[in-house]
């Protein structure tokens, strides 16, 4: 099993977060701000990971401190339970299509960290959240697994539908990307020899 145990304590937040890369999408999550607890259980569900993420954050002043450290924590997470990524696939691809809205998720974990967000989000709250947000936590999590990342939304028109079609998708990327290559289980996926 490819684990991995992230505990992150700053004057801004405390987290502690699991991750089981070949897990069955089982969650627990209490981060202290509701729309993103949806959004990680929606993100474990469809990747088919067990998450499980605590955070106490100064959610007084607002949810990006939260939302953004625990980027960092879920980023560190894949990171240290890839390992030297071998026998990894390493790409993930996936178009997610949710009522009116479509969004295309692709991913390579190469090593180099970039984000390519296309996502026109038209309210900037859903209940409580800001929704600008959402790039932040994607940006800590790219810079903390170093990947390269596109998120792109081909149509929508209600937040929460491009908002949860991201997270979505995102889950079904990875899990595309972290799977298993039977045919090269000893090998790093590159002519490098390194990711």
């Amino acid at each position: 099993m490819r684990n991995a145990d992230i505990k992150r304590n700053t004057r801004e937040t405390q987290i502690e977060l699991h991750l089981c890369l070949d897990g069955t999408g089982r969650a627990e999550i209490a981060t202290g701000v509701g729309f993103l607890d949806h959004m990680l259980e929606l993100f474990a569900r469809h990747g088919d990971f067990d998450l499980t993420v605590f955070c106490r954050g100064d959610t007084q002043v607002d949810g990006h401190h939260s939302v953004e450290d625990i980027g960092i924590c879920l980023g560190k997470a894949f990171a240290g339970a890839l390992g030297d990524k071998r026998g990894i696939a390493r790409y993930g691809q996936f178009l997610l299509p949710m009522d009116e809205t479509l969004v295309l998720c692709a991913c390579d974990l190469s090593g180099r960290d970039y984000l390519g967000w296309a996502v026109d989000l038209p309210a900037a709250k859903v209940g409580d959240f800001d929704t600008e947000l959402a790039k932040e936590f994607w940006l800590a999590f790219v810079r903390n697994c170093p990947s390269s990342i596109h998120i792109r939304q081909m149509a929508g028109e209600n937040t929460h539908h491009i908002l949860e079609a991201v997270f979505k998708g995102m889950g079904r990327t990875l899990k595309m990307a972290v799977a298993m290559d039977p045919r090269h289980a000893d090998e790093i996926p590159s002519t490098k020899g390194v990711l």
